[in-house]
């Protein structure tokens, strides 16, 4: 018999590290050849991996919540004698270790560590970790004391050795990766190691029983008490924590919030139900609104935009994709509705469907998530009276709709009952202006207050 190491492979373009969601098999498993191993997680979609050849199960490389960088080996089989050596991942150099997902500690982003995105990357789902280069080591670092010291012990490495990973993790929680001394193999740093670290942390003396908890300050561990539980972060809603956190210590939001006499859209919207029938679609109000939408993006083209940091330049966009905010039991996505404005109201409804089918039943293709220019957002029946949408970075506005109500609207000089809803913008200040952003908002209203305009002025 002979060892096997199944490695990561590049799973997608761009894509450098996964998450381990589920494991499909355990040790001592006899697995037949493409039979499901492993889920894993990118910042663009949850893959299943299957077995490149038949084999016994002999080791699982990392814990559910790990993230493994492409390159690392994740499972070894025994396989035949004759059977092909290890396939390595394509442009990918193995890092020494993986940073475990314990439950351990669990705390707010550290707002001093914002990560950089590139145009293409959008959505809920992650857009991706700072990348940090490992120091210039080929062995163990000299003076590296393995074992941990005593509580309160002035210990300092100003070279720690650490996978990007736990880097990041020690920049999460607030911790000086330089005060924590190592106890993983060639003097590594790992992710216990900053949890023990930050357990041993002193904290100030009270009495026995505490009333009330003591502040904590942001990046700093949330106190353990007794009766708490602990849910780690993971999988879905840990891209959705880094998205938002990324998006509001990044753009600087403003909202703005307007009612719209959405009563002629309804009654658009009943007179079009007929042919919605006979094309097998189920025609709801917001495919009116993606393509009154796209119609105000045409007049105000700076809005279908998107900001690149790291170069300190507006991305004008001459496609519109726009995103569809969508609930799943995982979290919130963003699928999106790609060329919008080559769509007829009846193709985007359609369109919308399938999006809304796949999000439900967790089959999302990649190729539907990212690359938005635009997202709108709604919470449908439960939409309240008006909210704060926070922005798809690195796009610069988003849209959020609100539950439309039965209120009284002046007409001319009439008080009538009219369908009214509320639609709150969000923008990025620093792209858009305050008068900008309230002029775009005012061409939506002008489309959805008359909607024939939509079908007149397509195209």
């Amino acid at each position: 018999m002979a060892k096997f190491e199944f490695k990561l492979p590049d799973i997608g373009e761009g894509v450098t590290e996964g998450e381990i969601v589920n494991w499909l098999v355990k040790v001592g498993d006899s697995l037949a050849s493409d039979q499901d191993m492993v889920e894993v997680m990118t910042d663009k979609a949850t893959v299943t991996i299957g077995s490149p050849k038949a084999g016994t199960v002999t080791e699982l490389r990392g814990k559910v919540g790990d993230v493994v960088p492409v390159g690392n080996v994740m499972i070894v089989l025994e396989v035949s004698e004759g059977a092909a050596p290890s396939i390595p991942a394509a442009s990918a150099t193995p890092a020494p270790a993986t940073a475990s997902a314990s439950a351990s500690v669990a705390s707010a982003p550290a707002p001093t560590a914002v990560p950089q995105a590139s145009p293409e990357d959008s959505g809920t789902t992650a857009v991706g970790d700072i990348r940090e280069q490992l120091p210039g080591m080929s062995g163990p670092a000299a003076g590296v004391v393995a074992a941990k010291p005593a509580a309160g012990s002035a210990y300092f490495n100003d070279k720690p050795l650490a996978a990007p990973a736990t880097r990041k993790y020690a920049r999460e929680v607030g911790v000086d990766i330089r005060q924590v001394s190592p106890s993983g193999a060639a003097g590594r740093i790992t992710r216990e190691d900053i949890e023990r670290f930050g357990q041993a942390a002193p904290s100030a003396p009270g009495p026995a029983v505490a009333a009330v908890a003591p502040p904590v300050a942001a990046g700093q561990p949330v106190p353990r008490t007794v009766g708490d539980e602990r849910v780690p972060i993971r999988g879905m809603r840990k891209r959705i924590y880094e998205n938002m956190a990324r998006s509001k210590h990044t753009a600087a939001h403003f909202t703005y919030v307007d009612e719209c006499d959405a009563t002629e859209l309804k009654a658009l919207r009943e007179r079009s139900k007929r042919f919605a029938e006979r094309a097998q679609v189920r025609l709801t109000f917001l495919p009116f609104i993606v393509k009154a939408v796209v119609a105000a993006l045409k007049r105000h083209p700076e809005l279908n935009c998107l900001v690149d940091d790291s170069a300190m330049e507006m991305v004008l966009k001459r496609t519109y994709d726009i995103g569809i905010a969508t609930s799943t039991d995982a979290g919130l996505i963003v699928p999106v509705v790609r060329n919008a404005d080559r769509l007829s109201i009846l193709e985007i409804a359609k369109e919308i469907d399938r999006l809304a089918l796949n999000a439900k039943e967790s089959k999302t293709l990649k190729e539907d998530l990212g690359g938005s220019s635009f997202t709108i957002t709604s919470l449908g029946k439960l939409g309240g009276l008006f909210a704060t949408p926070v922005i798809n970075y690195p796009e610069v506005a988003i849209l959020g709709i609100h539950e439309m109500k039965r209120k009284p609207v002046v007409r001319g000089e009439q008080i009538v009952i009219g369908d009214v809803m509320l639609l709150s913008l969000s923008f990025d200040h620093r792209i858009v202006d305050g008068h900008i952003g309230a002029a775009f908002a005012q061409t939506i209203i002008e489309y959805l207050q008359e909607p024939d305009r939509l079908l007149v002025e397509m195209g």
